[in-house]
């Protein structure tokens, strides 16, 4: 049996429809399943947090994971990547007030707020700037407008959030999207099953 761990909404609906074409697997969630644990056929799915996912993989509770590009890089679990699924697709930015542009870059001692510090810290310690980081978890579009930091470090979709409060994207971090991941062990162990599904991901992927 292959133990999958999915964050639950769309990402799930996602990969619940692929494995139906593969036919694979059956299953359809509604809105008020309260179920965490799912299983059909060869499947167990453990549905959690999008940024739990790659740590019930790293320990082998799960083995094989859907998460964010973004998730992978901020956690930085030992998994291994197997496949860019090319849904979900976003970036991560750096992101300021339009009248202050890319002029984070000069500033000294620069507030950077986000909700994925790891990501951030490694940018600017790229850039080699001295920086600190507010660490939030909800609205950080907040943060340069209240002035608690210069800019911020975030998602960026459609961009009409950050418009919509004076903000722009200025610099790409990042491109994102969600991708199939693999505990290193069940690779091994259960090469078969997972090369199965990567490969009927892939040829769906191609249609």
């Amino acid at each position: 049996m292959l133990t999958i761990a999915l964050s639950k909404g769309r990402l799930a609906e996602k990969i619940f429809k692929m494995l139906h074409e593969l036919n694979l697997c059956d299953i359809e969630v509604d809105d008020e399943d309260r179920r965490l644990i799912l299983e059909h056929g060869d499947f167990r799915f453990f549905l959690a947090k999008p940024s739990d996912v790659p740590t019930f993989v790293d320990n082998g509770v799960a083995d094989l994971g859907v998460v964010g590009k973004d998730t992978i890089i901020e956690e930085n679990r030992d998994i291994a990547e197997l496949l860019d699924l090319g849904f979900g697709k976003c970036r991560m930015c750096v992101c300021a007030p339009k009248e202050d542009g890319d002029s984070y870059k000069y500033k000294m001692n620069l507030r950077v707020a986000t909700k994925y510090p790891n990501i951030a810290k490694a940018y600017f310690d790229s850039l080699g700037q001295n920086v600190t980081i507010i660490k939030l978890n909800g609205s950080v579009e907040l943060a340069p407008i209240t002035n608690l930091s210069d800019c911020i470090v975030d998602i960026v979709e459609s961009g009409r959030t950050l418009k919509e409060n004076g903000l722009t994207d200025v610099t790409t971090i990042h491109e994102l999207s969600a991708r199939l991941v693999a505990n290193p062990a069940s690779l091994k162990v259960k090469y078969e099953e997972i090369s199965k599904v990567v490969d009927g991901f892939r040829e769906l992927l191609r249609k």
